[in-house]
């Protein structure tokens, strides 16, 4: 996964949005979102990396969510170390509290760098290998890419602001969300982060929907949960020139709902 907004009690219908691009080489064997059991026995609803098993983004029926992104810094780059995939497996196997599942995942040694987002529907919490201890996120949107949580490339910036304006008019239509995460616009040159990779590849990962022959854009990930429990997850995949090749929609009711929604009840 390279980018990711999350939108926290920002929506009059929704507890939880995440909208999010895994972005990946296109040689990498991948298998789109359904239900399937982890080692552990958990069942969870994610696409599935086949080459090492894990995935990008996942849930579990009880509501556990969790996700991943790298951090860009070829300099630092293991060829051997484990998929990051595994990470988010891990959280969404761990039945105690998201912020302690992360916290825990966070110190696992050997992982190149990464973002794992984790929570337990209208709650979230952010960690990476490169800064020390979690945070907390409160109400509202909040994105992450391949630097720290709510760095503001420009990508990231205009998803986030995207989904702040489809929930401040309250619309309920999540895959709008998709048409937004389908943006090739890429940013000015003087807007480029510099990470230590080429002009020619800052130019390419400016967009926030990746299109080149040989790495892009995978597919694009709506996770809605509404203040009833109501789950939907909407996966549409894509192959290397950017077209659709298929969706995988799931629609189903968590076993525990949020608390907000339990009040109303």
């Amino acid at each position: 996964m390279c980018l990711a907004v999350v939108a926290l009690e920002a929506h009059p219908r929704y507890a939880l949005v995440v909208a999010a691009n895994r972005d990946e080489y296109h040689a990498r064997a991948t298998a789109p979102a359904r239900w399937w059991t982890s080692p552990a026995g958990t069942a969870v609803l994610a696409g599935r990396d086949l080459a090492a098993g894990g995935t990008w983004l996942g849930m579990t029926r009880r509501g556990r969510w969790a996700f991943v992104t790298n951090v860009r810094e070829p300099g630092r780059h293991d060829p051997q170390a484990p998929s990051r995939g595994a990470l988010v497996v891990r959280v969404l196997d761990d039945r105690r509290d998201a912020a302690l599942a992360l916290s825990d995942a966070q110190r696992v040694a050997g992982y190149n760098g990464f973002n794992l987002i984790a929570g337990d529907v209208a709650s979230a919490s952010w960690g990476s290998n490169r800064v020390a201890g979690t945070l907390a996120l409160p109400s509202g949107i909040h994105g992450v890419s391949n630097a720290r949580l709510d760095t503001p490339w420009p990508k990231l910036e205009r998803v986030k602001a995207g989904v702040a304006a489809w929930a401040h008019e309250r619309h309920d239509d999540v895959t709008a969300l998709l048409d937004l995460l389908a943006d090739r616009e890429r940013a000015p040159d003087d807007a480029l982060p510099a990470t230590g990779v080429t002009l020619e590849w800052e130019r390419l990962l400016s967009a926030p929907f990746i299109v080149s022959e040989g790495y892009g854009t995978r597919c694009s990930t709506v996770l809605a949960v509404a203040r009833d429990g109501a789950a939907i997850f909407h996966e549409r995949s894509y192959d290397a020139t950017g077209a659709p090749t298929g969706d995988a929609v799931e629609k189903f009711a968590l076993d525990v709902i949020a608390p907000a929604a339990a009040a109303l009840r």
